[in-house]
């Protein structure tokens, strides 16, 4: 039986240290995750991987929302992924992208970079309006997981669509929902086929956006009730 793995999007090193006490498995840490989430500063990439030895993943994206890159975008991309890398990084989160599909030519130069790292292509893949060419690119490229809604705005739209992106992965990569994961519809998501979970449960504190400890803790705790009941 796969385990359920919980990964929290978190804003800012107090986020991921409250999803951790919460139980997550795993972090993806950004900044800015009110606009979208781009790439975090260095100084906190480098104390979180001191503040703990669960796997981290890190955001890679210069700019919210904005998948097209620039020569100067991408060298600065590589960049930061080297620096990743040399931090002790588990993994880093990228997407780039080329008149509305898969950009391959600039994925193989992240990816090359990025190895042994393990590589998400992020929601990126949410904004193409094509499931099947995108999705097999993206496995043959050979990137570990895809995170997505199912090309929807959230994940209860996009659920159809991510039971067939599970279907048509086939086990050669692994699937992350995320975009509006909660408690309310991890359960459809698992008989689904979702073993991998990404949510940031944040609310706002002071105009910032905060992980919050009962909104994790409370979905770790459905899914591994779920899981262990191997209802499914």
């Amino acid at each position: 039986m796969q385990d359920v793995i919980i990964e929290c999007c978190a804003n800012s090193i107090s986020s991921a240290l409250t999803a951790i006490k919460a139980g997550v498995d795993r972090i993806e840490l950004c900044k800015n995750l009110e606009n979208g989430g781009e790439t975090p500063d260095y100084s906190d990439i480098i104390k979180l991987r001191e503040l703990t030895k669960i796997p981290i993943h890190i955001l890679i994206l210069p700019k919210a929302n904005q998948f097209i890159y620039s020569e100067n975008e991408l060298e600065k991309i590589n960049q930061d992924i080297n620096f990743c890398k040399k931090n002790n990084i588990d993994g880093v989160v990228i997407g780039a992208l080329e008149n509305n599909t898969v950009d391959r030519f600039q994925m193989k130069k992240i990816i090359k970079t990025a190895k042994p790292m393990k590589v998400t292509f992020h929601r990126a893949f949410d904004t193409l309006n094509e499931i099947e060419n995108n999705l097999h690119a993206i496995i043959k490229l050979g990137c570990n997981y895809l995170l997505t809604s199912g090309q929807k705005g959230n994940v209860d739209l996009g659920k159809e669509n991510i039971e067939k992106i599970i279907q048509l992965a086939d086990n050669n990569i692994k699937i992350i929902a995320g975009g509006g994961v909660n408690i309310d519809n991890i359960e459809l998501l698992y008989k689904l086929g979702v073993r991998e979970f990404h949510l940031s449960g944040t609310l706002y504190n002071n105009s910032h956006l905060e992980t919050n400890y009962e909104i994790i803790r409370n979905v770790v705790k459905k899914l591994k009730s779920i899981n262990n009941q191997k209802l499914y």
